[in-house]
C-alpha cells in the first residue's frame, strides 16, 4: 500500500475589482484592457485565481497567456478542460470588448469549445489568441485558438456575446438577481 501524497499549498493576492468596474463608464474596451495590460487597472480576479496573463491588446485582437500547474489538473492528470474554456472565454470576450466604446458591456450568449489535444505540465506555456469577427449593435461572435509557444493548436473555440449598456445589466442577469435575493430573504 502506498503512502498518501503530500498535500499541496497555493497562494496568490488579487485586487478588488471595484476600479476596473468604474472605469468602464468612462473608457472604451479596448482602454479598459490596456490599462489592465500595463497595470494601471486591477486585473479581474478570476485571472490572478487560475494565472491567466494579459500578453497583447489590439482593437478586435486579444492574446492571453498561462503556464500550466498541478492545481490545474483534473483527476486523469491533465488541465482541466474547465481551465482550458476559461482561457478561451476570457480571450473571446476580450477581443468583443476592444471594439466597444466606453459605458458598454458585454456577457457570453454562449461558447463552444473543441478540444484537441490534452495539456500537462509539460506543455509548457500556452497563448490563447481571441479575434472578434463581427461586432454588431446587439451581438458579437468571435473566434479563438489556444495553441502551445511552438503554435501547435490545442483547442479552439467561438463564442457569441450580447452587448449592452454598460449600467444595464441583461435581462436575464436581473431576473437571476431577483430569485438569488429572494433566496436569501
Amino acid at each position: 500500500m502506498s503512502a498518501a501524497p503530500a498535500p499541496q499549498h497555493r497562494t496568490y493576492t488579487w485586487q478588488d475589482p471595484q476600479p476596473t468596474a468604474e472605469a468602464i463608464q468612462r473608457l472604451s474596451g479596448l482602454e479598459v484592457l490596456q490599462g489592465i495590460g500595463d497595470g494601471t487597472l486591477p486585473t479581474p480576479p478570476a485571472m490572478d485565481t487560475l494565472a491567466i496573463e494579459p500578453v497583447e491588446v489590439e482593437p478586435g485582437r486579444v492574446v492571453f497567456e498561462l503556464t500550466p500547474a498541478g492545481w490545474h489538473y483534473n483527476a486523469l492528470g491533465t488541465v482541466h478542460g474547465g481551465v482550458l474554456a476559461t482561457l478561451a472565454d476570457n480571450a473571446l470576450g476580450a477581443s468583443v470588448y476592444t471594439r466597444l466604446p466606453a459605458g458598454t458591456g458585454y456577457t457570453t450568449q454562449g461558447i463552444n469549445v473543441t478540444f484537441l489535444r490534452p495539456v500537462t505540465i509539460d506543455t509548457g506555456r500556452i497563448r490563447c489568441e481571441g479575434t472578434a469577427l463581427n461586432v454588431g449593435r446587439r451581438t458579437a461572435y468571435a473566434t479563438a485558438a489556444v495553441t502551445d509557444l511552438t503554435g501547435r493548436l490545442l483547442a479552439h473555440a467561438t463564442t457569441t456575446c450580447q452587448i449592452f449598456p454598460a449600467g444595464q445589466q441583461p435581462a436575464r442577469t436581473r431576473q437571476h438577481d431577483a430569485q438569488d435575493m429572494s433566496a436569501t430573504a
